[in-house]
């Protein structure tokens, strides 16, 4: 019987208790109780008609009391074109938004500006309003709008979006792609504008688009460039009198402009150069942040060049920076950077070369198990049969070759032609003790007609590799160890600097950099 009346008194107890809970009473807030993470947010640059990502601003209340904010709005109302989330409801206005003591909430704030309705004569704007609370206090919204030339599927009257036919399958059907052909009074690229690309654009056969020097082009997700059979890229960069600005290169990126994206892989598709373009050129041109930076499918057949690179940078590729599928490649002072698997793949053969070129893939974003540079001759047809090409040449000189793993260079040979390559004044990152490796003929670095004049395994010594900036400190183990000749040939370097009568290796002569 005790026990049955201490049972009751508790659970009597607990009920009273919960009962009886304590309401909060909130008291209109004051000007002194509210308290900002910022008193003005910055939405970075956007372009029109584009969401930008989405910001916040923090709330806090300073007071030991429960407060409701009567009003918190938008000083432009329902015409603003910024947007406001607060507890999970959307809107531009809200009333009575309660704060707990010393309590702080989140206000998500994102924007979509159409500049022709902000201006009509400007190619950037910058808009403004204010977050009001309660008539009390105001924070500063801003941001930048952008104009840009969009270019994107068309849409017939049935729905249906306009694609680009690229094959056909085992049963004869055609293969598509989203995307469209540039019309012959869109294949020049200026830089009064940039450009924003929804799909594949494709260069129609036996036409030449041009990027003339200082062109953006910012490509959406699942977009790129696809080049028919007889049509060629021009892309006509200049020298940047500021490196940081980059005001006279050709910039090939995604379609986010806020600095959350600077680094992000993957963002585009390719610049696929297919089978049977031809005579296209790169100067002073950076891709970055792609799946494949450049896929220069086969080559044209002609005793010159398919692809010729001067004074670029592919770098921040999910996949690969440049793929050459038995192509025909010459490169110069040019970098390709950290990609999530190959910084270069010479691909079923072809014929390469690449002079006073770096080659650095010091990915840290996934495990990577690829070298940065790899050459073969074979592509996989099924599980027990492979696609023979031999690989004409690869010849490298005053290069470097290097990255965060043993192994940054190797060959892979599955034909019974030999791979012919010479690597010439290179540095080389290649460490392994396997049986298998240490005994291949094609990794007998005494070998004088494969390998001339290499460095192994030294100190490159890089400014910032993780941060894509490949120049060469003092300290490089690299620095006068370039053949003379050609240096001569090439005598600036990827900044305009004067190469001295020892050059350096790779795309950059060495800067000083004070502790």
């Amino acid at each position: 019987m005790l026990r049955a009346t201490f049972a009751l008194t508790v659970i009597v107890f607990i009920s009273t208790t919960i009962s009886c809970r304590t309401e909060f009473s909130f008291r209109p807030a004051e000007a002194s109780d509210l308290r900002f993470s910022r008193d003005t947010v910055y939405l970075d640059t956007v372009f029109t008609g584009i969401s930008s990502a989405t910001y916040s601003l923090k709330v806090y209340n300073t007071s030991d009391a429960p407060i409701a904010i009567p009003t918190v709005y938008l000083a432009s109302g329902t015409s603003s074109n910024f947007r406001l989330n607060i507890d999970g409801i959307s809107g531009k206005s809200f009333s009575n938004v309660e704060l707990l003591p010393k309590d702080s909430m989140y206000v998500f704030i994102e924007t979509t500006a159409d500049i022709n309705e902000l201006t009509q004569d400007k190619t950037q704007f910058l808009y403004e309003d204010k977050l009001h609370f309660a008539n009390s206090k105001e924070v500063t919204l801003l941001t930048l709008v952008q104009d840009a030339v969009f270019l994107y599927p068309e849409i017939d009257d049935e729905g249906i979006k306009e694609s680009l036919i690229i094959g056909v399958d085992g049963q004869g059907n055609n293969l598509g792609l989203n995307g469209f052909f540039l019309d012959d009074d869109e294949l020049i690229f200026t830089n009064e504008k940039p450009y924003v690309v929804y799909g594949y654009m494709g260069v129609p056969s036996s036409k030449t688009v041009v990027f003339e020097a200082g062109a953006r082009i910012h490509f959406h997700r699942d977009s790129g460039i696809i080049v028919a059979p007889g049509a060629t890229v021009q892309v006509n960069g200049t020298p940047s009198t500021d490196p940081e600005a980059m005001e006279g290169e050709v910039i090939f990126e995604g379609d986010r402009l806020e600095p959350l994206y600077d680094d992000i892989p993957g963002q585009w598709g390719t610049i696929w150069l297919t089978s049977g373009s031809t005579q296209h050129v790169f100067n002073h041109a950076t891709i970055k942040n792609a799946l494949v930076g450049i896929l220069m499918d086969y080559n044209d057949e002609s005793n010159n060049p398919t692809l010729t690179l001067k004074n670029s940078k592919i770098y921040n590729s999910a996949s690969v920076n440049l793929w050459g599928k038995t192509a025909h490649i010459y490169a110069e002072n040019s970098v390709f950077g950290n990609a999530g698997q190959l910084s270069f793949y010479g691909n079923i053969g072809g014929d390469y070369a690449f002079v006073h070129c770096t080659f650095a893939n010091f990915w840290n974003k996934s495990y990577r198990t690829t070298p940065t540079v790899l050459l073969d001759d074979y592509a996989p047809i099924d599980n027990e049969t492979n696609f023979i090409k031999p690989l004409t040449s690869a010849y490298f000189e005053n290069c470097i070759i290097e990255g965060n793993q043993l192994i940054e260079f190797f060959v892979d040979q599955k034909g019974t032609d030999a791979l012919n390559f010479k690597i010439d004044h290179t540095a080389i990152q290649f460490e392994s003790s396997l049986s298998s490796i240490v005994e291949n003929p094609y990794f007998d670095f005494t070998n004088t007609d494969l390998y001339n004049q290499i460095i192994l395994n030294k100190n490159p010594a890089f400014v910032l590799p993780e941060e894509h900036d490949y120049r060469i400190r003092q300290e490089s183990d690299f620095i006068a160890k370039g053949h003379i000749p050609t240096a001569q040939n090439i005598p600036i370097d990827l900044l305009g600097i004067e190469r001295s009568t020892a050059p350096d290796l790779g795309a950059y002569q060495h800067v000083i950099i004070e502790d």
